[in-house]
């Protein structure tokens, strides 16, 4: 198991209502939640150096990024997940 820091946080209370009919693991709600903001940041860092160092996405390399994410693309650039 992952060493663990306890710590406060403040949600408004709307917020917290929902979390709780949502989880009852509150804590492992927001870890993950928090795991996956970081995993986002990080990789929109490494998009961002990419870009500085080897130019701007072209359009081709935009839809085969689509296509790998959400499926196969169409003709209207809507995707069909498989």
């Amino acid at each position: 198991m992952a060493a663990t820091t306890r710590i406060t946080v403040t949600l408004p209370t709307e917020q917290v209502e929902e979390l709780r009919k949502l989880t009852d693991n509150v804590s492992g709600y927001v870890a993950e939640a928090v795991a996956r903001q970081i995993r986002h940041q990080l990789l929109g860092d490494d998009l961002r150096r990419h870009q500085e160092e080897e130019g701007a996405f072209t359009d081709e390399e935009l839809a085969d990024a689509r296509a790998k994410i959400f499926g196969t693309a169409d003709g209207a650039g809507r995707t069909d997940a498989a």
